[in-house]
C-alpha cells in the first residue's frame, strides 16, 4: 500500500532500535562511539529519518548486542501485507 519512510514496519523498527538500545544501557553517543560514527546519525536512524539496510542492522545488532532476527520479527509483524517497494 503506502511506499513511504513512516510506514508500519519502518516505525517499528525504529522502535525496536531505540527499546534495544535503552535495553543495553547505551545512550546514542554511546552507540555512536561504538559505530565510529556522529551521535546525529544514530538520531536519524532512531527517528526515521535515514533508512537502515539489512547489513547497517546486522552492524547495529553487533553494536548493542542483540540478535537481528529478533527485530526483523517486530518488522514483519507490524508490515501490511499488501506494502509495496
Amino acid at each position: 500500500m503506502a511506499k513511504t519512510i513512516r510506514s508500519k514496519g519502518q516505525v517499528a523498527l525504529c522502535q525496536a532500535l531505540v527499546d534495544a538500545r535503552k535495553s543495553a544501557g547505551l545512550g546514542q553517543d554511546d552507540l555512536a562511539d561504538r559505530l565510529k560514527c556522529h551521535q546525529s546519525l544514530v538520531a536519524r536512524i532512531e527517528s526515521g529519518q535515514r533508512r537502515v539496510d539489512v547489513v547497517e542492522l546486522v552492524v547495529l545488532a553487533r553494536a548493542i548486542g542483540f540478535d537481528p532476527s529478533e527485530v526483523l520479527a517486530i518488522v514483519e509483524a507490524a508490515t501490511e501485507p499488501d506494502h509495496r517497494i
